[in-house]
């Protein structure tokens, strides 16, 4: 499976945020977005994800286990916000996305049990997800990620205000994902703890690509 990413540009109202991106990633690796605050980063993510229209280009996911037309059918998005109804418990709200999104061709995903143990929170999914503390609730938004198959991770500061052993954590998952032949999209601006990771570099109208070894 390669993720192909050609020629990509987008607009916010009349404002060109980038363009002309283009870059490819395999099965099994990584790709780090970093640039300056209103580079882009975000909103390449959200292109990709299917959040937001593209202005020219096209990304493509290719050699997939099915045919896919858009790679927002093929992926999960974490952004800033953690997508999960604060009145419904935490195993009302993974449910609700493990059969929403249901499993990609060629995996699945595991169980609610099995997420949120992953997740180091085992014993609380019966809580409503507003109880939860910040962390917690970043925590069990990363086991969405968990509960149905998408190849492809978009992550948006993924971690951010977590501490270092949920970093770990996560880092730990991304590296598992990309074990089974996932394919995961980070833009951060703190690191991941992954090893081998390509970097794309936003200049706002342009970026760089480069492998980091």
């Amino acid at each position: 499976m390669r993720l192909v990413v050609e020629g990509l540009s987008a607009k916010r109202g009349e404002d060109l945020i980038f363009q002309d991106i283009s870059f490819e990633i395999a099965s099994g690796e990584a790709l780090v977005v970093k640039g300056a605050n209103g580079s882009g980063k975000s909103t390449l993510l959200r292109v990709l994800a299917g959040l937001l229209p593209a202005h020219s280009g096209a990304a493509k996911l290719l050699a997939a286990a099915q045919p896919v037309e858009r790679v927002s059918e093929a992926a999960h998005y974490l952004g800033h916000r953690n997508a999960m109804k604060r009145e419904l418990t935490v195993e009302e709200n993974l449910s609700f996305w493990q059969s929403f999104l249901g499993d990609f061709a060629g995996g699945a995903g595991l169980s609610v049990v099995e997420a949120v143990e992953a997740v180091g929170l085992g014993g609380i999914a019966h809580l409503p997800f507003g109880y939860l503390s910040a962390g917690q609730q970043r925590r069990m938004a990363m086991a969405k990620l968990l509960v149905s198959w998408r190849p492809v991770w978009i992550l948006d500061e993924p971690t951010a205000a977590l501490d270092a052993a949920a970093e770990t954590m996560f880092a730990g998952l991304v590296m598992a994902h990309l074990s089974r032949g996932g394919i995961a999209i980070a833009a951060t601006h703190q690191p991941l703890g992954l090893e081998g990771v390509k970097e794309l570099h936003m200049k706002g109208f342009a970026g760089i690509m480069e492998d980091v070894w």
